[in-house]
């Protein structure tokens, strides 16, 4: 009898492959084995090439649960010091974000947290949030830094950031989120702080390995085009590949710049212009919308969700975990408000945290999609229908989470 040559297989399962011609990639009647961190085979049960007893080691009855890609978070800030429940109590009795900001509130407060905390502080508060994300089927998540604004405080976010994907079973992948705030000891010399970043923070964070990308945010209240243009340069020169928080409150051009600096995603777009959409497609840049801090900024203005459609942009969705604009960690729930507020297909929403996702991140080629040869990342859900996902408010179905080809216990 001929040795089995995959460690496990799931039978009696509906695909959720995100790859392929049908709705969702659906299979109708699936199966997926792996053989060590990798998809090894998918497809249609009928066509094994034997008995699953004999094709695998172990054999995984998935009583007709519905499998997913692992979900992918691309765009949070879970490492930070602190709370900003207060500004928002003053944002509930009519401030803005804008004037609360100008008047220190804001990013810098957060920033002061952040300094003032130790590593294992900043650890122990982040895995509490990483947790919730790890409990509703998330095995990739995206960590910026961007709170400490000096260059030990940043090593330091960036360093909890690396530490938290080595304890837990998810794959943490880091951005430099260089270009967030001008920091307190900068204040109005924006120009003098870009300097220091491409000179000092930049160098010191990719000899030490630290970033998988660079990020910067373009908005009157943050860093301006060529601000950000310099930084972004500085960083190419790294070898890093770059990201940006892009039009979220004006249409500052940061959809047509992410796109000539061939950026993996512009992040927010509410206010992108018809040159900035046409420019992301041409560059393959994706749009990350973030309806999270949509809502809970009151935002009235959508990302055009039509325009990209027609213009081919890919769509990922994230929770843009943080601590003023949107205090989540539920990316389930982000799927819901992406339909319900911004007007996504369940499928849509779907696709903006699998494949979509997995782009913006620059791992299309190795998660986001079932497919043979990629990382074996998926989910069991107790579903009847991939929809029933986008359609919970509060829901978390999650069954069974496979992380590198191994069950999460």
């Amino acid at each position: 009898m001929a040795k089995p040559k995959w460690d496990r297989i799931w039978v009696n399962a509906r695909l959720a492959t995100m790859a392929g011609p049908a709705p969702y990639g659906t299979i109708d009647d699936g199966a997926i084995a792996v053989r060590g961190k990798r998809i090894a085979w998918v497809g249609d049960a009928n066509d094994l090439p034997s008995s699953p007893e004999s094709c695998a080691r172990k054999v995984v009855d998935a009583a007709g649960a519905w499998i997913t890609p692992g979900l992918i978070d691309c765009h949070t800030h879970i490492v930070y010091g602190g709370s900003r429940a207060d500004e928002w109590e003053r944002r509930q009795k009519g401030e803005s974000y804008e004037d609360i900001a100008r008047e220190g509130g804001g990013i810098l407060a957060t920033v002061r947290a952040t300094r003032a905390a130790s590593e294992g502080e900043l650890f122990d508060a982040g895995a509490r949030r990483l947790g919730r994300l790890i409990a509703e089927g998330v095995t990739t998540v995206e960590v910026k830094s961007g709170y400490g604004l000096d260059t030990a405080s940043e090593v330091k976010m960036l360093r909890v950031a690396r530490k938290l994907g080595e304890a837990f079973d998810i794959d943490v992948v880091t951005s430099f989120l260089g270009l967030h705030s001008v920091p307190p000891e900068f204040a109005g010399l924006a120009d003098g702080y870009v300097d220091m970043v491409c000179r000092e923070m930049l160098p010191a964070i990719a000899d030490e390995g630290l970033a998988d990308a660079a990020d910067a945010y373009l908005e009157p209240i943050a860093f301006s085009a060529a601000e950000v243009a310099r930084y972004f340069a500085a960083a190419e020169d790294l070898g890093l590949p770059l990201r940006l928080h892009a039009d979220q409150l004006s249409d500052s051009g940061g959809g047509a710049l992410a796109a000539q600096f061939s950026a993996l995603s512009a992040d927010h777009l509410e206010y992108v212009s018809d040159v900035g959409i046409a420019a992301m497609a041409k560059a393959g840049t994706v749009a990350v919308l973030l309806p999270g801090a949509f809502y809970f900024l009151r935002e009235s203005r959508r990302p055009p969700i039509e325009k990209f459609r027609v213009a081919g942009v890919p769509m990922a969705l994230a929770t843009d975990s943080n601590p003023g604009t949107s205090p989540t960690q539920s990316l389930l729930l982000m799927l819901n408000m992406a339909c319900t507020l911004f007007r996504l297909t369940p499928e849509e929403a779907l696709a903006g945290v699998t494949c979509n996702a997995a782009q913006a991140l620059g791992r299309g080629d190795e998660i986001g999609t079932l497919e043979r040869g990629k990382r074996a990342d998926f989910v069991l859900w107790d579903i009847a229908h991939p929809a029933e996902l986008a359609y919970g408010i509060g829901a978390n179905p999650v069954r069974q989470v496979v992380y590198r080809g191994k069950p999460r216990t």
